[in-house]
């Protein structure tokens, strides 16, 4: 069985679970199934808004696809949820992107 397919087994018996939720967008990512990815983010940040690395991943899939103003704002969103959540150094870590894109 596959990872994907082991990801996808362990989400049909807990969907509401933000991990595996992340997990599996990762996984579609490193198979270049970017927009199952992208949507798979979002469900990540919809099940936790707070969910920073999601927002980051997320960012820079939209950058790796050229879709820089997305991306963009994205990443403001990440900054924001960082900074609610104290993780500075994630904070820090978009802000210095967004710094970069302009």
């Amino acid at each position: 069985m596959s990872r994907l397919e082991q990801l996808e087994k362990l989400l049909s018996a807990e969907p509401g679970d933000v991990f595996l939720n992340f997990a599996l967008a990762m996984e579609y990512l490193k198979m270049g199934r970017h927009a199952e990815a992208l949507a798979q983010f979002d469900r990540v940040n919809e099940l936790d808004p707070n969910y920073v690395a999601a927002y980051f991943q997320k960012g820079n899939a939209l950058l790796a696809l050229g879709r820089r103003e997305e991306a963009k704002a994205v990443l403001t969103r990440g900054v924001e949820a960082a900074q609610r959540t104290g993780n500075t150094h994630a904070a820090g870590e978009m802000g210095d992107l967004l710094k970069a894109l302009g």
